[in-house]
């Protein structure tokens, strides 16, 4: 058996991983921007959990190389995932999310860290209309 608190067993699934979800969500989602973040959402249509996958809200980062060097990228990726995280009560739960990181999220997240990623991401996701995935 496993340290992993899921006793072994693989975790739900809660990101995106496959371009074909992430196209889904660029061509068929909502978006807001602000200088420093893209958020896109779009409701998922299958709104029953299959076998390993969590019905919550999935995340998906984008995190080009205009952002930065790898240690760079890792930094704002790292900080994304945690504050989107921490503001994921707010979103609807049977939808996906993308978080596009612009080139000024790596000054965002070296002068201010957790703080100025989050309120950035807070700034989208307070945008976003209510209602069925925040896509409507």
């Amino acid at each position: 058996m496993s340290d992993r608190p899921t006793g072994g067993r693989s975790p739900r699934r809660r990101r995106l991983s496959r371009s074909a979800e992430f196209e889904r969500v660029y061509r068929q989602g909502r978006s807001k921007a602000n200088r420093f973040l893209v958020l896109y959402a779009f409701p998922r249509e299958d709104d029953a959990p299959e076998a390993g996958q969590s019905s919550g809200p999935r995340l998906g980062l984008s995190v080009s190389r205009r952002v930065g060097g790898a240690v760079d990228r890792t930094r704002v990726k790292r900080l994304l995932r945690e504050a989107f995280w921490m503001e994921a009560d707010r979103l609807p739960a049977g939808a996906d999310y993308v978080v596009v990181a612009r080139p000024d999220a790596r000054e965002l997240a070296e002068r201010e860290g957790m703080h100025g990623i989050r309120s950035a991401l807070s700034e989208l996701v307070d945008q976003l209309p209510r209602g069925k995935g925040g896509a409507s």
